[in-house]
């Protein structure tokens, strides 16, 4: 949908989530040019007062909700938060510090897109009766008039494509989901803000994780969960101990800065130990494979993988795709193999897999 090729409609009701930044500003300014009637809601996921409000990287935070009403309020439309912090907490900040502990790298964004914005927030847009749920991510939705199926694409601007952190979403929240943006290049989107004086047309992206703005996720963890995580050995593949590790939820698949090591050559993190309480390193070769299994699947452009399939797949969200061979297993989780060997593959992150600008679906790395 784009602001010149959208068709108008019949009054149809969008619930539009703004985060405050300037792409979910625009999309209000789409659907309402659309003919939509439209109301805008940002979601309280946590206690925004801890933020400072230096946090410019984050979104949601208290000036977050200022600058969304602001834009709200220009364009006369009725505008709410919406307390979800109870929600989020059991669905994204448990599952993002449980899988740091269990060894993994978790994506907190593609958990909330999942359990909060098309979950949460679409269950609210039923109770309200409106008819789509809008997000400013660069995605489309379109229908395969053939199969029937509402499928998920890449956004036109490919530097800012954020299909990978859809995958989840399912043929009944796709069918009322719009993304405005879809079509659009981030650089029209900052001139229509531009045009529209919004109070947020220059400002910067939310980059890092909103409940962790200033990066450090491990201090976050142990506040969270009241306890320190013991330190132990860094180790190579052959055992030799080459120094001790501040707790294995500070590292993470492919991590050469802060080890904190004096050593003679680059070294990085390859895997860790949970039983030994050990970081294993290596040299960058020892990063690259090419096969991982996941689970945890969501299918969108098929029901379901019968037979393998040729697709191309990326297994992080800054990845470029590679050519890979998508294959079904007894247990109900699926191998995937990559023609080239893919560097620092690491369990917990996403694995998606496209046919071309469409996505196949996606899952879990084990």
């Amino acid at each position: 949908m784009n602001e010149e090729k959208t068709t108008t409609t019949n009054n149809k009701k969008a619930l539009i989530a703004m985060s405050g930044g300037v792409d979910s500003s625009v999309a209000v300014y789409l659907m309402k040019k659309a003919g939509f009637d439209c109301m805008g809601v940002t979601m309280k996921l946590y206690d925004n007062q801890d933020l400072p409000d230096t946090a410019t990287k984050t979104c949601c935070s208290i000036s977050d909700v200022a600058d969304a009403r602001a834009v709200a309020q220009s364009f006369e439309i009725p505008y709410y938060v919406l307390n979800f912090s109870e929600d989020f907490d059991k669905e994204v900040i448990k599952r993002f510090v449980d899988t740091y502990i269990d060894g993994g790298t978790p994506n907190p964004c593609i958990e909330c897109n999942r359990y909060m914005k098309f979950e949460k927030l679409m269950h609210r847009m039923y109770e309200l009766g409106y008819d789509y749920v809008v997000t400013g991510h660069y995605a489309r939705v379109e229908k395969d008039e053939k199969t029937g199926r509402y499928l998920l694409k890449k956004g036109l601007d490919e530097t800012k494509d954020q299909s990978y952190v859809l995958y989840n979403l399912t043929q009944e929240q796709l069918s009322h989901t719009l993304f405005p943006l879809g079509n659009y290049r981030k650089s029209e989107i900052r001139k229509i803000a531009d045009e529209m004086y919004f109070v947020n047309a220059h400002k910067p992206d939310s980059q890092d994780i909103c409940f962790v703005p200033d990066g450090d996720y491990a201090a976050f963890i142990e506040r969270y969960c009241g306890k320190e995580f013991p330190h132990g050995e860094f180790v190579t593949e052959d055992g030799t101990v080459l120094g001790e590790h501040k707790g294995l939820i500070r590292y993470t698949t492919g991590q050469r800065k802060g080890l904190g090591l004096s050593l003679k050559e680059p070294m990085y993190v390859v895997k860790k130990d949970l039983e030994k309480n050990q970081v294993v390193l290596g040299r960058n070769e020892d990063l690259f494979t090419t096969t991982l299994e996941a689970n945890d699947l969501n299918w969108i452009s098929v029901e379901k993988l019968t037979e393998p399939m040729r697709c191309t797949a990326k297994a992080r969200y800054k990845q470029k795709e590679a050519k890979a061979l998508l294959e079904p297993l007894d247990n109900g989780n699926v191998r995937l193999t990559f023609d080239e060997p893919q560097r620092a593959i690491t369990a917990g992150q996403a694995v998606v897999f496209y046919d071309g600008d469409t996505v196949i679906g996606g899952g879990k790395i084990l």
